[in-house]
């Protein structure tokens, strides 16, 4: 079984770059600052996001299910300077934001952030992203590398609308890199190169702050991530950004790791893909991320105001009535691929559709995600998968697959 598993997650790995992992651009792929730095580890390269970035790193311990559990048992580096970094600047920027996402920015105390959506005038999701408010008094914003010109045109185009109002927005390009450590060792790994006086264990999910890394100043640490285990996204001046990663490296329980792991990491933790598992079809609702919104009664959802809102949520801020939910898939004796189509019990209805499938190499068995009709989105439901033309059985189920590791402050 164990062989079989090794074999089957080489085949995906093979299959990476043209399928979930692969974007299409008509310009050669970006170098990110750590381009050299990935090659002399033996990383295999791919374009994501029109970026070179490492697949998986060809060296001793290295490979998909080697750097998965890498991140699981221990730490695992992941280069995503792909991703589009923001600071928005000026008295009203927070009204304004509150205009394009659905979380309650306003509320943010400083050196807190949040997981939110960016929506379209439909209701639909533009994107995922990360936003903070910095103590050092801008709101700072992490989006999705394939989708950042896109929402950052989108942006402009609001704020013709908004008017001339306080509001800057600062893309960093290439300036900075970004950098996530992830792992049950990456708070120690990182506390080593934190200035003298920060103590990590204060810090909680989420939370963030401005600050000095392994002597390097102009950088930022968020403890996020995109793996369900605990650890930090660290915003870092290009041409220093080697430093840093070299010292974290010097933690004996640290090691790189790739694309391909970080995908089978976040479908076990149940995270989102965008392009994949959201896109601007899909609403909030529809991908079971309402409550990204906050709770029933909250702000957000009473006041609405950001666009498309009236399209997911009822006047008194109660979710809409969605014909498909978004679900786990556990049960297939193969992976199955985004498109996969989906079946009810008895196999002769289509009620969905696969977004992303793999085989977890912690559960040791296929694990996906995808859509199927809201009254075969109960948990425990009888399904069927269409895989190579055959039908098998399968059970619709709650994610994450496995447990996540989120950091909570004592």
């Amino acid at each position: 079984q164990y062989n079989l598993l090794i074999n089957m997650l080489s085949r995906l790995t093979s299959k990476l770059s043209a399928a979930s992992l692969r974007r299409t651009f008509s310009s050669a792929p970006i170098p990110t600052a750590l381009e050299s730095f990935h090659k002399s580890l033996g990383g295999k390269m791919v374009e994501f996001a029109g970026y070179s970035l490492p697949v998986l790193y060809e060296k001793d311990n290295g490979g998909v299910m080697a750097e998965h559990f890498q991140t699981r048992e221990r730490a695992g580096i992941f280069d995503v300077s792909h991703m589009g970094q923001i600071k928005w600047h000026g008295d009203d920027c927070a009204d304004f934001i509150e205009k394009c996402v659905v979380g309650d920015i306003k509320g943010l105390e400083p050196g807190t952030g949040l997981l939110t959506l960016i929506t379209t005038p439909e209701g639909t999701i533009i994107d995922d992203c990360i936003v903070s408010k910095a103590k050092e008094g801008y709101i700072y914003m992490v989006v999705n590398g394939a989708c950042k010109h896109k929402d950052m045109a989108h942006f402009k185009e609001q704020m013709e609308a908004y008017g001339g109002k306080d509001v800057c927005m600062d893309y960093m390009e290439e300036t900075l890199s970004l950098i996530a450590i992830q792992g049950p060792s990456a708070a120690a790994a990182t506390q080593t190169i934190m200035p003298s006086g920060v103590d990590l264990t204060a810090v909680d999910f989420m939370n963030g702050f401005d600050t000095t890394l392994a002597g390097v100043d102009g950088c930022r640490l968020t403890r996020c991530g995109y793996t369900g285990e605990d650890g930090f996204e660290l915003s870092i001046p290009s041409d220093k950004v080697e430093t840093v990663v070299g010292a974290l490296m010097e933690h004996k329980d640290v090691d790189v790791c790739g694309l391909g792991a970080r995908d089978s990491l976040r479908l076990e933790a149940g995270l989102c893909l965008y392009g994949n598992d959201i896109d601007d079809t899909t609403t909030p609702i529809e991908g079971v991320l309402g409550w990204t919104l906050g709770g029933k009664g909250s702000r957000r959802r009473t006041e609405q105001g950001c666009l498309g809102m009236s399209n997911f949520l009822t006047e008194d801020g109660k979710f809409k009535k969605v014909e498909r939910k978004r679900v786990g898939i556990l049960g297939m004796k193969a992976p199955a691929r985004a498109h996969t189509e989906i079946f009810d019990a008895d196999g002769t209805t289509k009620i969905g559709e696969i977004t992303s499938g793999t085989f977890s190499p912690c559960l040791k068995k296929p694990i996906a995600m995808g859509y199927v009709a809201t009254p075969h989105a109960k948990a425990g439901t009888e399904i069927n998968v269409s895989i190579r033309g055959k039908m098998q059985k399968a059970e619709v189920t709650k994610m994450p697959f496995v447990e996540t590791h989120y950091y909570r402050a004592p």
